[in-house]
């Protein structure tokens, strides 16, 4: 464990080191070429914070609105046939489009039911078994300037369906 510790302190500045070095080595002009990056890195911040402020309006919306919870109330008998709590509901799919308005859900599940209960348990598995897809979707294919998504969409719903199943099990075989 020492061992991670001491590795994790020096390898940022060995990664820096390395990319200044390898730079100087085949004689590119480091600064320049860190001063083009950063104005193409706020290019792309440029680009992408309209959709960022759309997907927080709307998940705040959501939450303050009421409707995750009438949502997840309206499914309720169909998520105790397939054993799934649907007090994760909301989480499950906040975290499809936003992960830190799913860590405040995750949140409030560990203020309400405690993070050792099979909720919080499951709580936080969900949130390392899925993925933030909508916003994943939107800025990457936004700015590699992608029309067509194919079967993107369709691929991370089922690995999130793969996880959700994954956190079912891990949380069952853990009881």
């Amino acid at each position: 464990m020492q061992f991670l510790i001491y590795v994790s302190d020096y390898i940022i500045p060995f990664v820096i080191f390395y990319v200044v070095g390898m730079g100087l080595l085949q004689k590119v002009n480091v600064y320049d070429a860190f001063i083009d990056g950063a104005k193409e890195g706020l290019k792309v911040v440029v680009g992408i914070v309209p959709t960022l402020i759309g997907l927080m309006v709307a998940i705040g919306i959501l939450r303050a609105s009421g409707t995750l919870n009438f949502i997840s109330g309206a499914v309720e008998p169909i998520m105790e046939k397939i054993r799934f709590p649907s007090e994760l509901l909301p989480l499950t799919l906040i975290k499809m489009f936003s992960s830190s308005a799913a860590t405040s859900l995750l949140l409030d599940i560990y203020k309400q039911f405690g993070a050792d209960s099979y909720l919080g348990m499951a709580a936080s598995i969900l949130m390392s078994c899925s993925e933030t897809i909508f916003y994943t979707m939107s800025v990457y294919f936004m700015t590699a300037k992608v029309k067509k998504s194919r079967y993107t969409l369709t691929g991370a719903l089922i690995a999130t369906f793969a996880g959700i199943m994954a956190t079912l099990f891990l949380v069952q075989s853990s009881l």
